[in-house]
């Protein structure tokens, strides 16, 4: 039973070759790569990577390409990896053992250490990713965090086995998550539209903010959990505001620029 490596790059020059190199165990590691413009494919090229380049366009998100990657790749089997992440080699030894053990198609929950302003977000963990799966019959959307449809059960990763979890180079700071926030909710947009009232702009942004910080947790991650659920509640806020905007129309400035009174 083999497995596939996916990773999806766009300048992801500074964790890549950390990345690829927990990933030399598997028998393919398949980059497909948005036309980066620093060194990403170079890194990729030198530890061995089969490496495809499509054209990014207007894409701004991994999911876009994902699809295209798990059917690309050599193997049934597939693991999807950011080009920040690690997969520790006994995570690798435990999907093996998994698949010699029965070969039927089915999917694995695996949980993921995140870091938020220098701190291993415990609150959080284990923030399970649906990233090892039979590729056969899956589909993966188009959509922020989005997740493969497959065949066949899913699998949870005990929580406790912390020494299988993925670890998320990636230390975020406020800047960061700020950066991301404006892709991300621009790309989710489409998701929530149809679900979406103005009525929500008054409770589901401190609502957010509540769930993370008390209901999940947050609060035993000192400052930084309380930083990272207020941005959660901003998160909810700025996808709504935008999804407001689409729908009003602007009477004031139409009126104004006609000079009516």
């Amino acid at each position: 039973m083999k497995i596939s490596a996916i990773v999806h790059t766009y300048n992801a020059e500074e964790h890549l070759a950390r990345c690829l190199d927990a990933l030399q165990c598997f028998d393919e590691i398949l980059v497909v790569d948005m036309e980066s413009t620093d060194r990403t494919v170079e890194i990729a090229t030198a530890a061995g990577a089969r490496v495809v380049v499509k054209e990014r366009g207007a894409h701004r998100l991994a999911e876009a390409y994902r699809d295209f990657a798990i059917h690309e790749a050599t193997y049934d089997w597939v693991i999807v990896v950011d080009a920040d992440e690690i997969v520790p080699a006994a995570l690798a030894r435990y999907l093996y053992a998994e698949i010699e053990r029965d070969p039927e198609p089915r999917a694995y929950l695996i949980p993921i250490k995140n870091y938020f302003m220098g701190r291993w977000m415990r609150c959080y963990y284990p923030d399970y990713i649906l990233r090892f799966f039979n590729r056969r019959e899956a589909h993966w959307p188009y959509a922020v965090h989005s997740r493969p449809s497959h065949l066949g059960p899913e699998i949870k990763i005990p929580a406790s086995r912390t020494d299988l979890a993925f670890i998320h180079l990636a230390n975020e700071s406020v800047a960061t998550w700020v950066r991301k926030m404006n892709n991300y909710t621009d790309t989710e947009m489409e998701r929530r539209r149809a679900r979406f009232s103005p009525l929500q702009l008054l409770y589901a942004p401190a609502y957010r903010t509540f769930k993370t910080y008390v209901l999940k947790g947050g609060w035993r991650c000192g400052w930084p959990g309380l930083v990272h659920a207020v941005l959660d509640g901003m998160y909810r806020f700025i996808l709504l505001a935008k999804l407001l905007g689409e729908r009003r129309s602007y009477p004031d400035m139409e009126r104004d620029a006609r000079g009516e009174c």
